[in-house]
């Protein structure tokens, strides 16, 4: 399937989207892409914000977006990936069967699943600014993220690595 089909699919129930990636074997290639991706994404999230910032505190652009995209593109992994081992072993001394990989794509699934969300809350963070519909976003996007990876997490450790 597309990566926009599975996203799709995502919201009526991420398992069986997970499973498939899960099916592949553990390719670490696929688990990168999909991770830088979802980075991709939320640079591309942050770029109306910034241009908020930007006008309002009459700031460069510039340095805003290089910032954003040293932050997004080359630190945001390594913590993504720092995250999914730490969580791998917490969870494997407590008896999780998913494995490692298992761990990554889970978290790198739900975060690339979610990132409509991210999109529609960078737009409000740039049109509207702080306020009760930026947290209301906001809010949706975390429950959203987080039934992701709980799902995501569940189904990697019914497919033991």
């Amino acid at each position: 399937m597309s990566v926009l089909r599975d996203i799709a699919v995502s919201y009526r129930g991420p398992q069986p989207v997970v499973a498939r990636h899960l099916a592949t074997g553990a390719r670490e290639d696929r688990a990168l892409v999909i991770l830088m991706a979802a980075c991709v994404v939320f640079f591309i999230s942050s770029w109306p914000r910034l241009a908020r910032i930007a006008h309002l505190e009459d700031k460069e652009l510039n340095p805003l977006l290089g910032g954003s995209l040293l932050g997004w593109i080359f630190i945001a992994p390594l913590a993504f990936y720092t995250l999914s081992w730490l969580l791998g072993v917490i969870l494997g001394v407590l008896g999780w069967k998913g494995g490692g990989y298992g761990s990554r794509i889970a978290l790198f699934w739900a975060l690339l699943a979610a990132s409509p969300l991210v999109l529609l809350n960078g737009l409000v963070a740039g049109f509207a600014g702080p306020g009760l519909a930026l947290s209301v976003v906001g809010l949706i996007w975390i429950l959203v993220f987080g039934w992701f990876w709980i799902a995501g997490l569940q189904q990697a450790g019914r497919t033991p690595a």
